[in-house]
């Protein structure tokens, strides 16, 4: 998939200052001569194209180049994808403008309005009925563009059977949320994605034997208060809500979900009994999401 350029800015922002900024960032990173930003800053001063613009046109960058000082210059920075960045799965990273990631921008907004404007607590589930319905992927991307939004993020793996987000992320998972519950661990087990990125990841940690027992203990009930005292926004990944109870659990604990189905594979009997499970246990069911494609 590959991302189409926009190279916008606030309207209080004029376009010769912006311009100034992109050739800047570029000629820092020594993907630019001032020999070429003047040659680029002359063809977009005669065709009225954007500095970024003119610089792909004259072939002396990549949208990728673009992209990535598109990102430093708005604090915005986009990942590497593999060691040191994050997996292709979690496109928001390192390609923000794809189609995928409007709409996940959308998602977020109507969270914002319909839920995160409304609630005195920022903290939300993420609950499917089955497996390889896209829960973990989008638990994971809407994580992402909350953090490049400017909102402290918190991302917590609660899938302690069949963890996702250490991989997404590039983390190692011997320390996480298991070990934290367990007296094994601190805070310090949710690690920071990047350092100029808001975002958080809390992996789900070493495979225990009671998953189910852990999170009914009264620590996970404190954790949580304390993350969400802390961060503006703390989204966790949970397990198939069909196949076991933790979902419910952790939701509860939330006291808010996000469902998530599947198009061409999560039924409506699927979808309709996970909500009723969510309401009888009175969590708030905020919205549901369809993924058309995403495992």
């Amino acid at each position: 998939m590959s991302a189409t350029v926009k190279e916008e800015t606030p309207k209080s922002l004029d376009n010769a200052r912006r311009n100034r900024a992109i050739g800047a960032i570029l000629v820092d990173e020594g993907l630019l001569t001032d020999k070429d930003v003047v040659e680029i800053q002359a063809l977009a001063d005669s065709s009225g194209l954007l500095f970024g613009e003119a610089a792909l046109r004259l072939n002396r960058i990549t949208t990728a180049d673009l992209d990535r000082a598109l990102g430093r210059q708005f604090n915005y920075p986009l990942l590497p994808v593999g060691p040191g960045g994050v997996a292709p799965e979690v496109l928001a990273a390192y390609e923000p403008h794809c189609d995928s990631v409007e709409d996940l921008r959308t998602v977020r907004s109507r969270l914002v309005i319909d839920w995160l404007d409304r609630s005195e607590r920022s903290v939300l589930a993420i609950v499917g009925a089955h497996r390889n319905e896209g829960r973990s992927w989008l638990a994971a991307n809407l994580a992402t563009v909350f953090a490049q939004a400017g909102e402290r993020t918190l991302l917590i793996d609660g899938d302690m059977r069949h963890p996702q987000q250490h991989r997404f992320f590039n983390l190692n998972n011997n320390i996480g949320l298991s070990s934290l519950l367990s007296g094994r661990a601190g805070k310090e087990a949710a690690r920071r994605v990047h350092p100029e990125l808001r975002l958080f990841v809390l992996p789900a940690g070493a495979t225990p034997p009671n998953p189910q027992e852990l999170l009914t203990r009264h620590i996970f009930s404190v954790v949580l208060d304390g993350f969400a005292n802390y961060f503006d926004v703390v989204l966790i990944d949970t397990p198939a809500a069909r196949e076991t109870a933790d979902a419910e659990l952790l939701a509860a604990k939330a006291g808010a979900a996000l469902l998530v189905a599947r198009q061409g594979k999560t039924s409506e009997l699927a979808l309709q009994s996970t909500f009723k499970s969510l309401t009888r246990s009175n969590v708030k069911v905020v919205g549901s999401v369809i993924n058309l494609q995403q495992k």
